[in-house]
């Protein structure tokens, strides 16, 4: 006999169809847990993995409705897996979950362009619930938190000059860049146009001493000068 379905207020259903969930952790034992419990609320897990590398692959690929992704991993992160899909779709929903409550990797989530940042000892309802409104697009992060966090950018980098002879484009420029956007993304935002954006982040990494764009985004999410050295 089939199971019942949960009313749709309380079953992973969006619209007349499961929520489709991605799962991303390095332990098989938490992976099965969250799958078990995902299915037996009417979710349907479309993919999982312990590898960072590979679900930044995938989760392009198969298109969750939201993926939930352990915050830390053998050969990265939750965050740079959420900031590498977003890049590369920026519809993709992505939920961190985490042991630790640490205030860099919460703001790295919301420069990445997360949906939320929940500790792994939250309640199975209240992930459930967390799930189904990342699903829908919605943000878990307070209105507040999430604006203090924007507004704090520059805070670390107010101290280096180097941040200082930044034009204000070009600052926009960085903001945007730290939250996983490509060229197009920041011109669509910025109504610029890609060739003038290119010019802009040409001109904002020179400034900086960087070359790549990933040197920038991790000196925005953690206020410290990454390693520039030349990529091989």
């Amino acid at each position: 006999m089939e199971r019942p379905v949960p009313p749709q207020s309380d079953a992973g259903v969006l619209g007349a169809r499961p929520i489709r969930v991605y799962v991303l952790d390095d332990h098989e034992l938490v992976r099965r847990g969250l799958q078990e419990l995902l299915e037996s609320e009417g979710f349907e897990v479309v993919g999982m993995s312990g590898s960072a590398e590979e679900a930044a692959r995938r989760i392009p690929a198969l298109r969750p409705d939201v993926s939930v992704l352990d915050a830390r991993l053998p050969d990265g992160t939750g965050i740079e897996v959420c900031r590498e899909v977003r890049s590369v779709d920026p519809t993709l929903n992505c939920v961190i979950l985490t042991s630790y409550d640490d205030e860099q990797a919460l703001r790295g989530a919301v420069l990445a362009g997360a949906a939320g940042y929940v500790l792994k000892e939250i309640g199975g309802t209240d992930l459930l619930g967390a799930l189904r409104r990342a699903a829908r697009g919605e943000s878990l992060f307070d209105d507040s938190v999430k604006a203090k966090i924007i507004q704090g950018l520059t805070e670390p980098q107010r101290l280096d000059p180097r941040v200082a002879s930044l034009t204000p484009q070009e600052r926009r420029v960085l903001e945007l860049v730290g939250q996983g956007m490509t060229n197009r993304q920041i011109g669509e935002e910025m109504l610029l146009a890609e060739k003038t954006v290119k010019n802009y982040v040409s001109s904002m990494l020179a400034k900086l001493g960087f070359e790549r764009r990933t040197q920038a985004a991790v000196y925005l999410a953690h206020g410290t000068v990454p390693d520039t050295g030349r990529a091989s």
